[in-house]
């Protein structure tokens, strides 16, 4: 054996083995695979663990920023990826409530669930009325109203908006129109809620004032150039 050999198989608490002082190659040969082939040495290989491991402490290792390297830079990335959980924490806790907001509005309709949209409205009230169903005719009529606006985003439907609520609302918007706004709204409670029957007229009343709306442009753009001109008009000290 080799002293190198010898000194090895020391070091690793193994016995030493009898060799030729001076063996010729072939024993030597031998000799090398047999000393390679101790499981000792395959036990003081670096396991793939341990590979990996290495290699991603050499990748942090390796990130640079503007004014270190190293140590700094992994704590840089720890914050980066702490501050990205704490974003999505917040997005959970207070972003969720708002979509079930805007979700529910787009089901509650005047206090009704309703997912149907204003061209669907307007169709089923038709078939009503034609049934003579006058009173399912002015109901659908009116939520149809409510809904083309919401669509438009010119008045949102939000949940708990009544009749009467609704029909302020887009009065603000339509001043020419609120008078009958609040003639529809009083015909929709009457059938909605106190048992009327309604009539032709009730219901040409409505279709009339859905008719005039949605053939009437957008007055929000109106009024944001309105409010740009005025702003635009007076000086910083707030006086003409």
């Amino acid at each position: 054996m080799t002293l190198a050999g010898a000194l090895t198989r020391t070091a690793l608490g193994l016995p030493a083995a009898w060799v030729p002082v001076e063996p010729d190659a072939p024993d030597a040969r031998d000799l090398l695979l047999d000393e390679l082939s101790d499981p000792a040495y395959a036990e003081a290989q670096p396991t793939w663990f341990d590979l990996l491991s290495r290699a991603i402490a050499d990748w942090f290792g390796s990130l640079r920023l503007a004014e270190g390297e190293g140590v700094p830079a992994l704590g840089f990335v720890i914050g980066a990826v702490l501050l990205a959980a704490a974003i999505v924490a917040a997005l959970l806790i207070y972003g969720v409530p708002r979509w079930r907001a805007r979700s529910a509005a787009g089901v509650e309709l005047l206090g009704d669930r309703d997912r149907r949209t204003a061209r669907q409205l307007r169709r089923d009230a038709e078939r009503a009325a034609a049934a003579g169903d006058w009173a399912r005719a002015i109901a659908d009529r009116y939520r149809a109203v409510a809904r083309a606006l919401d669509e438009r985003t010119i008045v949102p439907a939000l949940p708990g908006t009544t009749a009467h609520g609704f029909a302020r609302s887009a009065g603000r918007l339509f001043p020419i129109e609120a008078a009958a706004l609040e003639a529809a709204a009083d015909r929709f409670d009457g059938v909605r809620y106190l048992d009327r029957t309604g009539s032709a007229d009730d219901y040409a009343l409505v279709r009339a004032l859905d008719d005039r709306l949605a053939a009437a442009p957008s007055p929000v753009g109106a009024l944001a150039a309105a409010d740009e001109l005025v702003a635009a008009g007076t000086p910083s000290g707030g006086r003409r």
